[in-house]
């Protein structure tokens, strides 16, 4: 049965994975004494959203491009289309990109979720309260789904400052010191990463008259502006979004702030948050500032980002911490793909973006069951991990992934890059291919040495060992935060089935990449044919308001 979805369904679909959550976290708020009740309005609004992103892909492969306005008004005046080139108001946008980055977004959200209930929305004690972490977790979800339809620079402020407050209170839930001390660090970061934004945003206006980005595209790159404005805007906008994405050297925020919070939050910021960065500078290089005036600098800083993250996960004992230097270093081959202005090149960094947000949320994940198997997530401590099957299996399959092995997602997205940089056979593509490689060896030993630490080494072996269980007061400063977490529970030893089974279904939705690589690779390359060509999302927003175009559309 073939199913198209129509077009007259976008007005209402391209708002639904904003709004919903929204109501979602109201409905949720006002619930707060009611556990059941809020659990089952942040499933259902989480599974809408999924749902409409889902309707959304598969319309955008069928119509291509969408856009709509809100609260403005479209370019007709007394029934007469104007010349002017884009909507007032706020235009969201949704092309075969941030259709793709909502469904896996979704996905992992709906994951996390269901893991968090599994897992009863605490890692501590049960002084730790929970009665906030669903509703912030639905405008979590309102802001990262906003960032991949915003149309306009101030609504991608917007969203970003939406995700700034929801992120602090989940990752200081619990208000213990080391919690609060990363989340005030992470509130600074990002703080200063915002302030550069909106100077990025004022500078924009002052240039070119207009926050559009479908304007902003066509005024920046019509010949009136001078090169030396447009460097410096784009440079500008990299700092505050590279940032966020965690690109060296302005990523050295990350590994400190997300090792803290809980497991599943945890997860989701290392498997959203900097993508969220990544797609904006996706669409900063290819939108307004095309023609790689800026693909030196990226080149460079995605290779020192591959390898001072690596270098920084070799040096770890805390997994959490590990995984952190994995994931900045993880960013560099996304910078790569974005920096080789090929549509080659980006459609391997689009694959390359949804492998990775599934995979190392997956490990994150993982990392969960093994704090709550064994305690401690410090190799230092662990040991005989082997011993549950279950917890193995679900480790080694995405950690093979994230390591490249073939026939994994991580392989293929890896081979597309370095492939995209062979093709284009500069001495700094070369040398990111290189870097790429060595990169790739480096990631598959750290998450090799978990393996044999972890799993294979019997826990007597272990340096602290004989402290995971028992651990004196005089140790407790020098543990980990997630070790003090877990001091205090009764449930060390079990995996509630509440938490595997998200686990396990994310680890199924990661071999899906690899056993459907073919047409997602494809549709990839479609997305990246798309934004290499920034005449087809400027179509779409100046077809708002056409009458016989109901959702806008190229």
């Amino acid at each position: 049965m073939n199913f198209t979805v129509p077009l007259s369904w976008f007005p209402v679909l391209i708002v639904m994975p904003t709004l919903v959550p929204l109501i979602g976290a109201a409905i949720a708020l006002v619930a707060g004494r009611s556990a059941r009740l809020q659990r089952v309005v942040t499933v259902v609004a989480i599974s809408l959203s999924l749902g409409a992103s889902l309707l959304m892909l598969f319309g955008v492969s069928k119509h291509g491009t969408q856009a709509i306005a809100i609260g403005g008004w479209d370019s007709t005046v007394g029934g007469e289309r104007t010349k002017r080139l884009g909507p007032l108001g706020i235009t969201l946008v949704v092309d075969h990109l941030s259709a793709m980055m909502l469904v896996v977004s979704a996905t992992v959200l709906l994951a996390v979720i269901l893991y968090a209930i599994g897992q009863g929305l605490r890692d501590g004690t049960e002084a730790q309260p929970v009665s906030i972490f669903q509703p912030t977790y639905l405008i979590l979800c309102a802001g990262v789904c906003n960032a991949f339809l915003a149309g306009d620079l101030f609504n991608l402020y917007v969203s970003f400052e939406v995700l700034l407050t929801a992120s602090y209170v989940l990752l200081t839930v619990g208000a213990s010191a080391d919690r609060v001390r990363a989340g005030a660090m992470y509130v600074m970061v990002s703080m200063v990463s915002s302030l550069i934004f909106l100077i990025g945003i004022a500078f924009a206006y002052a240039t070119t008259g207009t926050l559009n980005l479908a304007e902003m595209s066509i005024r920046l790159n019509s010949g009136e502006v001078p090169d030396g404005t447009r460097n410096a805007l784009f440079a500008v906008l990299l700092v505050a979004f590279g940032i966020k994405a965690a690109v060296f050297p302005l990523s050295t925020w990350l590994p400190d702030s997300y090792p803290t919070a809980p497991a599943p939050v945890t997860a989701v910021f290392a498997g959203l948050l900097t993508k969220v960065g990544v797609y904006a500078i996706i669409r900063a290089h290819t939108l307004l500032f095309p023609g790689g005036s800026m693909d030196s600098v990226l080149m460079i800083a995605g290779l020192l980002t591959m390898l001072v993250g690596i270098a920084g996960a070799i040096a770890q004992s805390d997994i959490k911490r590990l995984l952190s230097f994995t994931l900045v270093s993880h960013i560099g081959y996304m910078v790569f793909g974005v920096a080789l202005s090929s549509q080659l090149g980006m459609a391997a960094a689009i694959y390359y973006v949804a492998h990775h947000i599934l995979v190392q949320t997956t490990l994150f994940l993982v990392v969960g069951l093994i704090e709550r198997q064994a305690g401690s997530a410090s190799l230092r401590r662990l040991g005989g991990l082997i011993a549950s099957p279950v917890l193995g299996i679900l480790y080694l399959i995405p950690a093979l992934n994230l390591g490249g092995i073939p026939p994994f997602s991580g392989f293929i997205g890896k081979v597309a890059l370095l492939q995209a940089g062979a093709v284009d056979g500069s001495a700094l593509a070369w040398t990111l291919v290189i870097g790429g490689l060595v990169t790739s060896l480096l990631t598959l030993y750290v998450v090799a040495r978990i393996w044999t630490k972890g799993f294979w080494r019997a826990r007597a072996d272990a340096p602290e060992g004989d402290l995971s269980d028992e651990r004196p007061s005089s140790l407790m400063d020098e543990s980990s935060a997630t070790d003090i977490a877990y001091s205090d529970r009764d449930d060390v030893g079990s995996m509630p089935p509440g938490m595997v089974v998200p686990t396990a279904a994310m680890v199924a939705v990661g071999l899906a990449m690899t056993v459907w690589a073919g047409p997602i690779m494809n549709y990839a390359d479609r997305a990246a044919a798309d934004i290499v060509d920034p005449k087809v999302y400027i179509r779409a927003v100046m077809d708002i308001g056409d009458p016989d175009n109901p959702a806008g559309g190229r």
